[in-house]
Parts: structure tokens; sequence; C-alpha cells
């Protein structure tokens, strides 16, 4: 077994093809000590396939049977549609920036860098002390629509905020995440903490919804908590807002973690008590 690293943007890395040997059942130990020799190494797609990623990626299924079912969301209550890419910001005085005309990279959902507060936004929610700490005027779309696949931007600029979007609890969630080519189209891998979510569509170029939710598969779509959403296109998910709190949405490169391609959900309590957010434990340390 072979595999090497996918990868669509900028950057140097160790792209090393790595091989692993398996073998079944009880092999004799003469038989497995040259297990691995004469073996051809697997071709392998060029590590910027995009194309083979999706093919491969698209053929996965969720079981969808009595002892594993697929609760996809057949209604949606919620929708959205968030940008996802790179951008600049002002380079702070007196520091050298590598960014566009001298500008700070820097990264965005719907254009709003993230920018994290200096006190803990769950407790802030929890002790309703948020004002200061967080807006709730997340914008649910685009709030400049563009031609997200096409020709870079003259204005690269994002916004930054603490914003995040409130859901009630118990909500059924729609979210189409675009890529943009702002400063070049790249795969971001998406990550929501305290979900899983249903994949129930993808595709490339921009998102059309008068077309592309006719495609989608609602009834053994892949569940996963992690998701790339494909250079130069688009991905759909599906989810019930059941898990009261404070949730993180982010990219999982780092440096675009850094950079501010993340964002925050606020699903809040339901009727019953176990639907409510607990408290903090009482030996909780303090900031």
């Amino acid at each position: 077994m072979a595999a090497r690293p996918y990868f669509t943007g900028q950057g140097t890395f160790d792209n090393s093809t790595v091989v692993g040997v398996l073998q079944y059942g009880n092999p004799s130990a003469s038989s497995s000590q040259n297990a691995s020799e004469g073996l051809p190494l697997p071709p392998l797609p060029p590590i910027n396939g995009t194309g083979f990623v999706a093919n491969f990626t698209s053929k996965f299924r969720s079981l969808a049977n009595a002892q594993f079912p697929a609760k996809v969301p057949q209604t949606v209550d919620k929708y959205f549609f968030f940008t996802v890419g790179l951008g600049s910001s002002p380079c702070p005085k007196n520091q050298t920036c590598q960014g566009p005309n001298g500008s700070k990279f820097a990264a965005s959902v719907n254009n709003i860098s993230f920018a994290l507060p200096t006190t803990a936004m769950l407790q802030a929610y929890f002790f309703k002390k948020s004002n200061g700490v967080y807006t709730s005027d997340f914008p649910s779309f685009p709030l400049m629509p563009f031609n997200y696949t096409g020709p870079p931007l003259n204005n690269t600029r994002a916004a930054n905020g603490t914003k995040v979007v409130v859901l009630p609890f118990n909500a059924t969630v729609e979210l189409v995440m675009q890529d943009t080519g702002i400063l070049g189209a790249e795969s971001h891998p998406l990550h929501l903490h305290g979900y899983n979510f249903f994949i129930v569509g993808q595709g490339f170029g921009n998102f059309d919804p008068k077309k592309d939710p006719a495609n989608f598969n609602l009834v053994d779509p892949m569940e996963r908590n992690t998701v790339a959403v494909p250079s130069g296109g688009w991905v759909a998910i599906r989810f019930r807002a059941d898990n009261p709190g404070v949730w993180f949405m982010h990219c999982h490169f780092d440096v675009h973690l850094s950079w501010g391609l993340r964002m925050v959900w606020i699903v809040l309590d339901g009727e019953h008590p176990n639907q409510r957010l607990p408290p903090p434990p009482a030996d909780l340390p303090k900031c």
C-alpha cells in the first residue's frame, strides 16, 4: 500500500511517498521477512490531482441500514452559503509583510477574517456577557456576490471581526461552502466541532442554487466532521443542530487557521434539561 499527500496550495513540505506492507492471516517468519521485496510501486495520482480526489471521494457512502442509519435532514430550516479563501489585511505599523503589495496575508469565511477574543466565548455566552466579546451578525451569504472562481479580484481585503451564527436548538441546516480564487484557488479542509454532518453534494465552478441541489444525495451520503472544499469548487453539507453550545468551524491548515479562516456557531438550548448547555465545573480555572 502506497500513499502520498494531496495539496493544491503554495509552499514546500515533505511530500514523500510512504509505503506499508499488509499481511493477512498468520504468515511464517520466513515469508514475512521478504514480503516487500520485488513488489512494484502502485501508480499514484499527481500531488495536485484534484479531479482524481473528487472522483474517488464522491464514491463514498454511508451504510444507511437499520444498524447504522443515515439520518440525513430531508427538510431544511436554515440555509447558508459561505465563501472560503485567502485575502489580505493591512500590514501592522513597523512590520514587514509578505502579502500582496506589502499587505498581510489573511483568510476568511464570507470575507470575515475571524479575530480571536481575549475572553473565552463559551464562558461569555453561558454567563450572558457577550457584549464586547462577539456579535451575532455573521453573514449567512456573501455581502457582495462575485464570480467566485473567476479571475482574481483587484480588491483582496478581508474584514476582521468576531462574529457568530446563532441557531435554534434542533434546527436543520444546509451549508454550501464555496472556494474562491481571490489569491488562487485551493482546497480547504473544513472541520466542525461538536457535530457530524452529511456531505450531500459537491462540484466545480460556482454553486448554482437552481440546478445543483437536484443532484444532492439525501439517501446515503458520507457522514463526517471534516470535509475538503474542492479547489475551484463547492461542497454542500447538512446537519441537525441538536448539541447546544459554542462550536468552532475552521480550516485544518494551521497557517490558514492563524490567518482567520474560522467562524463560530452558537446553538441555543432546547426545552428539556438534557437539551441544555451544562454549567462549567466548579473547579474550572479562572482565566
